[in-house]
């Protein structure tokens, strides 16, 4: 079951391969973003020491949260993923044009994960290109639909 959605992931990458990794959060996150109170839009993947992290993942506290936490919401969060997967990412992350981009928070087994994508980031023409066969492909269901009703 999906938390929330990057959906400008896909409009400003071409994703090639993806990802999934837990976090290490604190529990006033883990009842904020039950709670949906996340947002993960302007965040990005960073390679660190080995290791891999999330940056600008915004997490609004609740107003419960207890007096003896001071909620960061925007801290960078630790990913947990196989060595074998960090090091197939380190290593085409460090050529030329890759990124990593965070696509979306899940719940699996009731733990809460996050898809991270491996990208290449798409040029004007090739956003206008996207966007282009989105309107054919549009246009030729509303004609086909169209064109059986008047049969």
């Amino acid at each position: 079951m999906s938390i929330v959605d990057n959906r400008k992931a896909t409009h400003d990458y071409f994703i090639e391969d993806r990802f999934e990794a837990g976090l290490v959060l604190e529990g006033w996150e883990v009842k904020a973003i039950r709670a949906g109170h996340v947002q993960i839009k302007e965040s990005y993947v960073i390679v660190r020491d080995g290791e891999i992290f999330v940056v600008g993942m915004h997490i609004s506290p609740l107003a419960t949260v207890s007096t003896h936490v001071t909620p960061m919401n925007t801290r960078t969060r630790k990913l947990l993923l196989k060595r074998e997967e960090i090091n197939k990412l380190i290593g085409r992350v460090e050529q030329r044009g890759y990124t990593l981009v965070p696509l979306n928070l899940h719940y699996k087994n009731g733990r809460i994960k996050m898809d991270i994508g491996l990208g290449r980031g798409k040029k004007l023409h090739d956003k206008r290109d996207v966007a282009r066969d989105k309107d054919w492909q549009r246009e030729k269901e509303r004609l086909l639909k169209h064109d059986t009703r008047n049969r």
